[in-house]
């Protein structure tokens, strides 16, 4: 199964993700550690993505498609994954629903999680992964962010019919089962 799983900053998408994947028994590919990780490595990638980031900014959509396509080629991927981060532009999208159009691929669904701004807020400010763009005034500066550039991506979902809107909001566990609800059975 194909998944991506979508929402603003804070909506828990990383922590339902890992959770579904293991789940399912897929691969959770969460571009935001992909990110991470360059930037602990000191790369050069690692190095934009740093400067773009602490503007609470998005990565240029080129260099997220090519990092995801170069990553779901490899044969672990082959059973399905989770997307988690990707795609966060309409461009993203369309050049990602081309690149698996190629392969002979598809979504199965797109997962769309939603909570109050007030909640997503709090959930950043106190989840203490000590980021440089976790403050109050970029939090809102990336959901700003997040309503203008990316949330158009849902509409591009719902028009190719693979679209499901999840209550983020509740415990992990509500969350979850929630999220369980809406995948398509198989």
């Amino acid at each position: 199964m194909r998944i991506i799983i979508f929402g603003p900053p804070g909506a828990g998408k990383g922590t339902q993700a890992k959770m579904v994947a293991e789940h399912l028994g897929i691969i959770h590919l969460s571009t935001g550690k992909m990110f991470r990780d360059a930037i602990n490595q000191g790369t050069e990638l690692g190095k934009l993505v740093q400067s773009i980031i602490d503007e609470g900014q998005l990565v240029p959509d080129q260099t997220v498609v090519d990092m995801v396509e170069e990553t779901i080629a490899s044969e672990d991927y082959s059973k399905g994954y989770i997307l988690d981060g990707f795609p966060r532009t309409v461009e993203q999208a369309v050049a990602f629903d081309n690149m698996l159009e190629r392969r002979n691929e598809s979504i199965d669904v797109f997962i769309s999680l939603h909570a109050p701004d007030e909640v997503l807020i709090q959930r950043l400010l106190s989840r203490g992964e000590g980021r440089s763009d976790d403050t109050e005034e970029k939090i809102k500066t990336r959901l700003e962010v997040y309503k203008k550039e990316t949330a158009p991506v849902m509409e591009y979902y719902q028009q190719a019919g693979m679209f499901r809107s999840v209550d983020g909001t509740g415990t992990v566990d509500e969350i979850f089962q929630r999220i369980l609800s809406a995948l398509p059975k198989k």
